[in-house]
């Protein structure tokens, strides 16, 4: 940051760190062990598409490389856009480091081509013991993860529940400090 940027107030936004969205996988040790919390063997990537010739290659290259990939290792892809023009681009596999990896290699194609911005969240689904769904959210503009609990019926919120995750967690995963941007995602499709 220059002196100028100082003066007027203005700042940097911290850049993402890559290696944080492996942080699940290390996570999920504890969450399963010691929190009766199991993976449902999807993730997904939310962006923003572009009706660009070189965005629509850099997404459909993608998806024949996971589906490629996915044939060797038990993983499927497939796209859903949602009502507010977001692309959800779905990994399944049984296998949390799968998942991570095809996330992952989704993220790296857009940046690449200079799409990162493009890049809202990564998510990733998983399920207590008495199958209510927890969504481990990765904003990639702020390289930090949340929990968002969908409270039953309709669009609440358990925020109890997502602090009780919070308190859990520990240092295992890098969680979103500021709880203000712990957005939630509804209809998520995963």
């Amino acid at each position: 940051m220059g002196f100028l940027d100082a003066l007027l107030g203005r700042h940097k936004v911290k850049g993402p760190a890559p290696d944080r969205l492996f942080a699940i996988t290390t996570a999920y040790v504890d969450l399963e062990s010691q929190q009766n919390i199991t993976t449902r063997g999807k993730a997904a990537i939310v962006f923003q598409p572009l009706a660009t010739s070189d965005f629509q290659s850099i997404v459909t290259d993608m998806e024949e490389v996971l589906k490629g990939t996915g044939d060797e290792i038990g993983s499927s892809v497939e796209t859903s856009d949602d009502e507010f023009g977001y692309r959800w681009m779905i990994v399944q596999d049984p296998d949390l480091e799968d998942l991570a990896v095809g996330i992952n290699a989704v993220t790296d194609a857009l940046a690449v081509g200079g799409y990162n911005e493009r890049v809202l969240c990564a998510v990733f689904a998983f399920e207590d013991r008495t199958k209510q769904p927890i969504y481990f959210i990765y904003n990639y503009k702020r390289g930090a993860w949340y929990p968002f609990v969908p409270a039953r019926g309709g669009k609440q919120r358990n925020s109890e529940r997502e602090l009780q995750i919070k308190a859990q967690v520990g240092q295992g995963l890098p969680i979103e400090a500021e709880l203000e941007r712990w957005f939630p995602l509804w209809g998520i499709p995963i």
